[in-house]
């Protein structure tokens, strides 16, 4: 049973899951906006969001663990491209749209970008 168990397990073991959503917020912070499924979408905006306040309250602690989740060189592009943008809001920083179906497998697709 999965009583007070949080996040989706993506078919995925751990190693895997995390090192795949490490990935997606990666791209998404150089790329500004990606094309993935919709659960997947939905398990990386909570995650980069809490690494986006991060780094806008700008503590040396905070941006040495947004460097350790998500990597060095999107670290300093998140810092010095993202947080101008969205630093004045409270919260609310991506954005997921649908984006249909994949022919192949019949997914939903979903595109989660930064708000402007």
């Amino acid at each position: 049973m999965r009583h007070r168990r949080v996040g989706r397990i993506l078919k995925r073991e751990r190693g895997q899951r995390d090192a795949l959503l490490k990935s997606l917020m990666r791209s998404l912070v150089l790329k500004n906006a990606i094309v993935t499924t919709e659960a997947k979408a939905k398990e990386v905006r909570p995650r980069l969001e809490r690494l986006v306040t991060k780094e806008i309250k700008g503590t040396l602690a905070g941006h040495r663990e947004v460097i350790s989740r998500i990597g060095n060189d999107a670290a300093g592009r998140l810092k010095k491209d993202i947080v101008p943008r969205v630093g004045a809001r409270k919260g609310g920083y991506l954005r997921i749209t649908k984006h249909g179906i994949r022919k192949g497998d019949g997914a939903r697709l979903a595109r989660i970008s930064f708000v402007d």
